[in-house]
């Protein structure tokens, strides 16, 4: 019997806990977080555009994307789940009589409380990763969608240049999706027939159910007739694809490869068929024999039979069998860069320098630059830096202005706002965000000229900002070192406490600013500072005083950052640089520090046109020291086609973006115009001055200089020899290896009736060879005009000099490698370094002037002890065998030329302007003492004998001789330095105890800085 239940009795501690709430209650805490992490990214994202007037652009993208990833989910997700229970339902009901059969009925126990979890799952998850990929391609969805003709018709099937950029692509990714949804069914469906009893794989009972039959038969012939649909589209394809000696389809491709496509898709279609018929008959020997015929035709047709015509046909006449397809190609790859109309012109240089020789080249002479814009930038932030809190790029801009009349050549940087100089006590959230919150104004220098000592001739200097460029909004709320955000703005009448300056004579020694610009989203209410505190993982921002109803949040202060977000669908040069521009036109208005971004256009499917990799044709030893990417937004790997389709203008006080329709001719553009409506203006609107600081953009102009190296041979035979291809020499200043970058300048070609605003580069023959001797050299005409709406007609115009295979010039290498072994050159340099001084070998120019080439190198020294930066020395020139080193590039050119060059430089002693401020040289050089100059020569002249001397000396093992000689060098060098030292103090520039006159003395108290 069993003994009767006795009831436990109750708990002492009450009814026992509830179980099971803590998991779900930290699974919905956890979705909610995720919820309103994503709802404060969004959020702020729309704001951030909204701000902008760029709202439509971020819907268009966004609804766009989900769309594409809807279609992938469900087209992925669906056909998986559908194959999974037509399989299931189709699956066979009867007691297992086999070994095999009876252990499918252990795993599809075991397997069966899951089933409904893996059947709706596993669709879900394959559906998730479509979804994701597919929501990927939504630019070539949307290209395609709106796509605008080319105009140009390929030269193989007469199909519009379109076709192959915003059609083939999209066709593509459509059919390799599809491919891939119904593999992953296929696989789907075989394993549930197979465990399910529709598939048996035993030794002697080998079959396959009707149902799985059919099921299985369908979608393997909708799997071949996509391989079909594969190989017809390959025949396009082999238009855009590369072979071993071009790009484009050649002759085996032509005569080949597109014939074996159109059979390959052929045989694949009778063998889809094949697996239909065998699905409704039940017979699976024909499409097996199918298959294995695909297979041989593949390897035979597909791949042997090329190989024999490449082998046996057009190896051993390669030249004239290939000559129509490379002639495609450089027609292609010239149509596609845009160098059709280059103007090219045999140079036969001369070698030899006689007096008066550039007489006729004054322009080019006196506008030659000798400020070297990566070295001279420890100069502007000694000089123009003001405070340890702002700060100037590693390597400056170049551009133009117009000074009283004239164009000049001018370095110019933005003083911009660098936290990192704040000591460690000033580094609190009340000053990072919402004091020390934007840079200050420009410093711009002659580019020709400097000062007696060296010291670069700044036009516009100091804080506040003063000089030619005249009245502008100073303040830097965005640019390239911002911080990742400040707020700004407060209540009317509240005393400002963002800094603008130091200065010594306003209370609290700072003069303070409260932003009054529309650059960024209100950050006004509790909402808005929760979302916002979420988004930077910042909850100063709930509690601060500082965030009030009138602020505002800056954010994504990058120019390449804000014109990439508001256009998706451009690559952009590497450099921003700045501009002091009329916007509007309205000369009673103040001018706009502006920074300009150049924007391309781009695709890696344009037929016949060769591949550059964006990556290494804009890598230089500017690129390399400063780590510059080769390009930002959408930067593809490798392009084949190029255009400077926009140029991008962004405030650099409220942060609006403008964009500009600069290639009126650009197909992509005008498809990306019909996606995104009116964005972008026409060029209409760009303003006369404007229009004035625009210019031909460098990375377009590396990689067409990359391109020309091989393309400027247009003759098919010739190119296939690859004789005459050049290289790109290297910079001889910088590391082994390393190409040198172009160069901006104002210079005239031989075709031009004057001197233009310039971008040039130079090139070496190509190969192995060492040899480094100029074969070409390539400009072009960066001068954009000043009128507005209009763009000058020769700008973009490219000149190609050609220097004859018999003349032997010598290329940057060669001329660098004589400045340094010359023997007066290298005595001087040796005394320049005494006292450990750091001597800098600028940029070394080349310019095609007085018939021949001039190479032009500016020689710096830095003093290696104290506040030191560089100073402008001595001017190295070369023309042809003669070699001129001097302290101004006017009389190192009168050195070269017999005593009189012809011309004058820029840095020609010039008196100042009557007006200029005291203690101002705007242009030109200051009054030296003629007697401390004269000492000053002497001391030199002697201090080069003793070198000599002791040379010879330590030659003949004598000696005493070579320590009188060292004697001397030493007395001389103690002259020298007091001679400077004297001219130094008489022309005002440097104060008698050796530091600049213009560096700050006095550093603002944390408190002062927040008023």
């Amino acid at each position: 019997m069993t003994s009767p239940s006795v009831p436990r009795p109750p708990s002492q501690n009450g009814p026992a806990p509830r179980r099971g709430a803590l998991v779900p209650t930290i699974v919905v805490l956890a979705v909610l977080a995720a919820v309103v992490m994503g709802l404060a990214q969004v959020w702020t994202e729309v704001q951030w555009f909204n701000q902008l007037g760029f709202t439509d652009v971020l819907i268009r993208e966004w609804t766009t994307r989900a769309a594409l990833f809807a279609v992938g989910f469900l087209l992925m997700g669906g056909a998986v789940w559908l194959n999974l229970h037509l399989a299931y339902s189709q699956r066979q009901v009867y007691p297992p009589t086999t070994p095999e059969e009876r252990n499918l009925d252990k795993y599809r126990e075991s397997i069966e409380p899951l089933r409904r979890l893996i059947m709706i799952g596993a669709p879900l998850v394959l559906g998730l990763f479509a979804g994701s990929s597919l929501s990927a391609q939504w630019r070539e969805v949307l290209t395609f969608l709106n796509r605008e003709q080319f105009g140009i018709n390929d030269p193989q099937f007469g199909l519009d240049i379109g076709f192959f950029v915003f059609t083939l692509p999209v066709i593509r990714m459509l059919i390799s999706f599809l491919m891939t949804v119904v593999f992953l069914s296929a696989a789907a469906a075989v394993v549930t027939h197979y465990l399910y009893g529709g598939i048996s794989l035993a030794p002697r009972a080998q079959r396959i159910s009707p149902a799985a039959r059919l099921h299985l038969g369908i979608l393997a012939a909708v799997f071949v007739l996509l391989i079909a649909a594969s190989y017809w589209l390959d025949r396009y394809s082999v238009l855009v694809g590369e072979n071993a000696r071009f790009a484009g389809a050649s002759y085996t491709d032509v005569n080949a490869n597109i014939p074996a496509k159109a059979i390959l898709a052929g045989i694949a279609v009778v063998v889809a068929v094949l697996f239909v018929v065998a699905a409704f008959r039940g017979t699976w020997r024909l499409p097996v024999a199918g298959i294995g015929v695909m297979i041989v035709s593949a390897i035979v047709v597909g791949s042997a039979y090329p190989a024999v015509v490449q082998r046996f046909q057009v190896e051993p006449n390669a030249i004239e069998l290939e000559r129509e397809f490379i002639q495609r190609n450089i027609d292609g790859t010239l149509a596609a860069y845009d160098l059709q109309d280059i103007e090219v012109e045999t140079y036969s240089a001369t070698t030899e320098a006689e007096a008066g020789q550039l007489r006729e080249d004054s322009q080019s002479t006196a506008s030659i630059r000798l400020l070297d814009p990566q070295i001279v930038s420890p100069t502007f932030n000694q000089l123009q830096q003001n405070r340890q809190y702002y700060g100037f790029p590693t390597t400056l801009a170049v551009d133009r202005y117009e000074i009283d009349g004239e164009s000049r050549d001018t370095v110019i940087a933005v003083r911009e706002l660098n936290q990192d100089g704040l000591g460690a006590e000033q580094r609190t959230w009340v000053n990072d965000k919402t004091v020390y919150t934007h840079g200050f104004g420009v410093v711009a220098a002659y580019g020709n000229t400097t000062r007696s000592d060296g010291r670069p001739a700044f036009f516009q200097q100091g804080i506040p900002s003063t000089g030619e460029l005249g009245e502008y909004e100073p303040r830097v709320y965005f640019g390239q070192f911002s911080p990742d955000y400040s707020i700004v703005g407060a209540p009317e009448g509240t005393d400002p406490w963002e800094l603008d300056y130091p200065d010594d004579d306003a209370p609290n020694g700072a003069v303070n600013n409260t932003y009054t610009g529309d650059g960024g989203p209100s950050i006004g209410n509790f909402a808005a500072k929760l979302l916002y505190a979420l988004k930077f993982g910042d909850m100063q921002i709930l509690f601060s005083d500082r965030v009030t109803e009138e602020s505002q949040i800056l954010f994504d202060r990058d120019p390449h950052q804000r014109v990439s977000k508001v256009a998706p669908y451009l690559t952009l040069d590497a450099k921003a640089y700045p501009a002091v521009v009329d916007m509007d036109g309205d000369e009673a208005t103040p001018k706009e520090l502006v920074w300009i971004v150049d924007g391309y256009t781009t695709t890696n499917d344009y037929p016949y046109s060769a591949r550059e990799s964006l990556e290494e044709a804009t890598t230089d030893s500017l690129t390399t020291v400063n780590g510059v990417p080769a390009a930002v937004g959408v930067a593809p790997a490798q392009v084949n086609y190029i255009r400077n389709s926009v140029k991008a203008v962004v405030n650099a006080y409220d942060g609006d973006v403008t964009l500009y329709e600069w290639d009126e001719d650009d197909p992509i553009l005008d498809t990306w115009q019909n996606i995104f409506g009116d964005h972008v203006q026409p060029v209409e609107d760009i303003s006369g001055d404007l229009m004035s600081h625009l210019r031909y953009p460098e990375d377009l102009f590396k990689v067409q200089r990359q391109l020309l190296s091989q393309y400027h041979v247009t003759d098919a035979a010739s190119f296939y020899s690859g004789s005459n291809f050049w290289n790109i020499p290297t910079d001889p200043t910088a590391a082994a290896g390393v190409p040198q970058p172009p160069y901006y300048l104002t210079m005239q070609m031989p075709a031009q009736d004057e001197a233009q605003f310039s971008l040039t580069s130079s090139f070496i023959p190509g190969g192995q060879t060492d040899r480094n001797i100029l074969t070409g050299f390539l400009a072009v005409d960066s001068e954009t005009g000043d009128a507005a709406g209009e763009v000058r007609e020769d700008y973009g115009q490219m000149r190609l000099l050609e220097l004859p295979s018999d003349l032997t010039v010598p290329g940057p290498g060669q001329v660098q490698n004589n400045f340094n072994s010359n023997p007066g050159v290298s005595s001087e340099l040796n005394l320049l370094r005494q006292g450990n001084s750091d001597v800098q070998l600028g940029n070394l120019l080349t310019l095609p002037v007085g018939g021949g080439l001039l190479y032009v190198q500016p020689v710096y020294v830095q003093s290696a002890q104290g506040t030191s930066y560089p100073l402008l020395q001595r001017v190295l020139v070369s023309f042809g065998d003669e070699i001129g080193f001097a302290s101004t590039l006017d009389e190192a050119l009168d050195e070269v030329f017999g005593g009189d060059s012809g011309a004058e430089a820029g840095d020609a002693e010039v008196a100042p302007p009557e007006d200029a401020p005291a203690g101002e040289e705007p242009q030109g050089t200051t009054e030296v003492p003629a007697a401390a100059q004269e000492r000053l020569t002497d001391a030199l002249a002697e201090a080069q004998q003793a070198i000599a001397d002791g040379n010879t000396a330590l030659a003949e093992s004598d000696w005493t001789a070579y320590g009188e000689a060292q004697q001397r060098l030493q007395s001389a060098i103690e002259d020298a330095l007091a001679a400077e030292a004297e001219i130094a103090e008489a022309t005002g520039e440097v104060a008698p105890d050796g530091e600049a006159t213009a560096e700050p003395t006095a550093e603002p108290t944390e408190e002062a800085a927040q008023g």
